[in-house]
């Protein structure tokens, strides 16, 4: 009988050495009544040794051994299944099996935790491979205070990589160097963590017994179980809280969005780029705001101003700009219409300011790539430190004209700054932004312009530092001196 108890022993070492010792742990976190994962690991020796004290009381022989394994499986989670049976097993799931009561084996299949992602817009999504990856968003948290609830609207962002997107080895897929083909459906998935992992993190509750009622499908409830714990992991919402500094079960809801964890710097040997995600579009975003905020930054700055500074920054422009906060929606029609009625009662006002008004609509620019040199129609070729790109498109792909081109390049020449022009070749498809939308459904004269850059909607682009300065530079001025400008122009005189 001992020689068959180390046999049992030599196989289960040999052939599962780490899942064995690992699901030990969540037995002791089961039955032992053991405070969390974490400070299991910190367990004085005799904890252990009393454990094992208990196990060697309750087997006198190889079938009470067994036995005893058996329930601490069962109370571990772990599936029993049957020789004499067809086996159904699961990848993160645990079994066990016996052998003439005598024999039990045991063991943890592995698998992965798996993040469910949405792309947005039309990402290059091969670059999002082999990144270390986070996530950031807004949560919505459930709190109670005094008998009354109430719904919070938090920020979270966290800061350490935990996710990752690994690609196929070459080894398994050796028609990769020819073709990267990515499946969004199958192949963008993040990795959070493998389930055995996961499962030796799981939250415990007070009793000391694992807390399931996030991973069932709603046979047993409480009151504090939630719609998202069964959306979601217990793993994936304790990340989420521990952040926020609130219980998983007070999350309501979230919108979370897959990022880069590498910071945006300045880089290439004559620290003339920024390497960045998300260039397109915050560049614009940020030069426009800044240039906003300086050029209104005292009183004196709007003496000689009898129209309205502004500035919008839309969400959704790359999936179509079509929802409540797009450009599609009447956002800023409903602000032109407010200021105006704010100052008059003159319902015709509108109309009239609206005439008088000038948009610029400014989103990054394709710069000319050094290795494709073909894709860029030969005199329309934007150069990296060569300042911002008008963008033209006879089938309104852009808002651009004669005349609102002209007034953008006259404020470049009265302080000197350098101005690109953009075609796009006729052999190829021309993108769009948010200048068509808001020129055709304000009525308002637009132009469309942006900063050169490379590797655009890759997790990580680039462009150059002194166009960022042009940018600012740029529309600071246009501030500053196109009512001015404005009175110039004659066209429908």
């Amino acid at each position: 009988m001992l020689i068959t108890l180390l046999k049992l022993q030599t196989i289960a070492t040999r052939s599962h050495a780490s899942m064995v010792v690992r699901e030990k742990k969540v037995s002791q976190l089961i039955n032992s009544a053991q405070p969390s994962t974490g400070e299991m690991a910190k367990q004085e020796p005799d904890s252990v040794v009393s454990d094992l004290i208990g196990f060697l009381n309750a087997a006198p022989t190889a079938f009470h051994a067994v036995d005893e394994a058996k329930k601490r499986l069962r109370s571990a989670g772990y599936e029993q299944v049957s020789e004499r049976e067809d086996w159904k097993l699961e990848a993160g799931k645990k079994y066990f099996f016996t052998r003439n009561y005598s024999t039990i084996v045991a063991f943890a299949i592995g698998g992965y935790l798996e993040v469910g992602v949405q792309t947005y817009g039309s990402g290059l999504w091969h670059t999002w491979f082999d990144r270390d990856l986070t996530i950031a968003g807004r949560v919505i948290v459930r709190e109670e205070k005094d008998g009354s609830v109430s719904y919070l609207h938090k920020l979270v962002r966290i800061e350490e990589p935990i996710m990752r997107i690994p690609t196929l080895a070459i080894h398994l897929d050796r028609d990769v160097r020819d073709a990267f083909k990515v499946n969004a459906q199958t192949h963008l998935l993040p990795v959070l963590a493998t389930a055995v992992k996961a499962e030796l993190n799981k939250v415990v509750a007070e009793d000391g017994e694992a807390d399931n009622d996030i991973l069932t499908s709603g046979e047993k409830s409480n009151e504090k179980t939630t719609s998202n714990a069964l959306k979601h992991h217990s793993l994936l919402l304790q990340l989420l809280a521990d952040q926020l500094g609130c219980e998983p079960e007070h999350i309501s809801d979230f919108e979370l969005q897959a990022c880069d964890t590498q910071p945006s710097i300045i880089a290439g040997a004559a620290k003339e780029f920024v390497f960045s995600g998300r260039l397109d579009n915050l560049c614009m975003s940020f030069c426009s705001l800044k240039a906003l905020v300086d050029a209104t930054s005292s009183d004196s700055n709007l003496e000689d101003e009898s129209g309205v500074r502004m500035v919008a920054l839309f969400d959704h422009e790359e999936v179509g700009s079509d929802s409540a906060q797009g450009a599609g929606s009447p956002a800023m029609l409903n602000t032109l219409s407010r200021i105006t009625h704010s100052f008059t009662t003159d319902s015709k006002l509108l109309e009239k300011a609206i005439q008088r008004s000038f948009l610029v609509s400014a989103d990054m620019a394709h710069a000319l790539h050094p290795n494709y040199m073909d894709k860029h129609e030969q005199n329309h070729q934007p150069k990296l430190h060569g300042g911002l790109v008008i963008k033209h498109n006879a089938n309104q792909r852009y808002a651009t004209n004669a005349v609102t081109a002209l007034i953008f390049r006259e404020i470049a020449r009265n302080h000197s700054l350098p101005v690109q022009d953009f075609v796009v070749r006729n052999d190829m498809a021309c993108g769009s932004t948010i200048g068509p939308i808001l020129a055709s459904g304000v009525g308002i004269r637009t132009v469309d312009v942006g900063a050169p850059q490379l590797s655009m909607h890759s997790i990580r682009e680039m462009c150059a530092v002194d166009d960022v300065k042009y940018s600012y530079e740029h529309f600071k001025a246009f501030f500053q001196e196109f009512t001015r400008l404005d009175a110039k122009i004659k066209v429908d005189a």
